[in-house]
């Protein structure tokens, strides 16, 4: 059913009444699309950020001007560990509870094994695998409270390295191997999934711009065509809201790429 028609019929906004998401890296691209989804959805948002402070702003004021007081944005470095539990702080302290976390945030570059260094490792490892490791542990007491779920986004490429991203690649296979880890852990009051995206925004910088190679990369998915940030904000909302029976699961959302690489 379209997405116009399931906000019409009261689907959407009946879902996650009520219940409160924090979302990593919430401010654009990707995890803006989540946070819109979800609160559609009727979830109260957490949006975090680091040094988006006016996409954040700008998106907790169309959020609350949508439905009053029902979004609130906090700055943290994910990096700085012993200020990830005022993240769950400011969520139960603003709406009284947190029933999800979605761990988003990433950094995202290239580096080969002779270009890798230590700083690389620390930022690479430090937002993709130990942020979402220790704020899953500052969650725990009040996800288990709540019987909650958790969403961390991973990658295709956690399976098959990408080249030359080897400290990239390597990361996002922890952060599934976390993902199922979690779900033993937490089970049975809190659920844990992950949602690999293929080509769905293309990285900012780089070579990137290189149509060439954006045409070939799609040439390699099943459906033959780019995604949208709004497919994985859908998967990720169907694994909150709407599916009690899933946890320590992986869903590729990548127009079949990962089996045709």
């Amino acid at each position: 059913m379209p997405f116009d028609r399931l906000r019409a019929n009261g689907y959407l906004r009946d879902m996650m009444q009520g219940k409160t998401v924090l979302v990593t890296g919430g401010a654009k691209r990707v995890g803006a699309a989540i946070c819109r989804r979800l609160h559609a959805a009727g979830a109260n948002l957490v949006i975090h950020y680091r040094y988006s402070a006016a996409e954040a702003e700008a998106l907790c004021a169309e959020l609350n001007a949508a439905r009053a007081d029902s979004a609130l944005s906090v700055q943290a470095d994910l990096l700085d560990i012993a200020a990830l539990p005022r993240l769950v702080e400011a969520a139960v302290q603003r709406f009284g509870q947190l029933d999800a976390l979605v761990n988003n945030a990433s950094s995202f570059y290239a580096a080969t094994l002779a270009e890798t260094d230590e700083a690389h490792w620390h930022d690479l490892l430090g937002t993709n695998l130990k942020a979402p490791l220790f704020l899953a542990q500052a969650a725990a007491p009040e996800l288990r409270r709540r019987h909650g779920a958790i969403v961390n986004i991973v990658d295709i490429h956690a399976e098959r390295p990408m080249h030359g991203h080897l400290l990239y690649s390597v990361a996002k296979a922890g952060l599934v191997a976390l993902t199922k880890g979690l779900a033993q852990e937490l089970a049975p009051q809190v659920r844990v999934n992950a949602v690999a995206p293929g080509v769905i925004l293309w990285p900012e910088g780089g070579d990137w711009d290189d149509a060439e190679k954006r045409r070939n990369i799609v040439a390699h998915s099943l459906l033959k065509r780019e995604g949208a940030p709004d497919d994985i904000a859908r998967t990720v909302a169907f694994l909150i809201g709407d599916a009690p029976y899933i946890t320590g699961q992986v869903v590729n959302v990548d127009g079949g790429r990962s089996v045709n690489l």
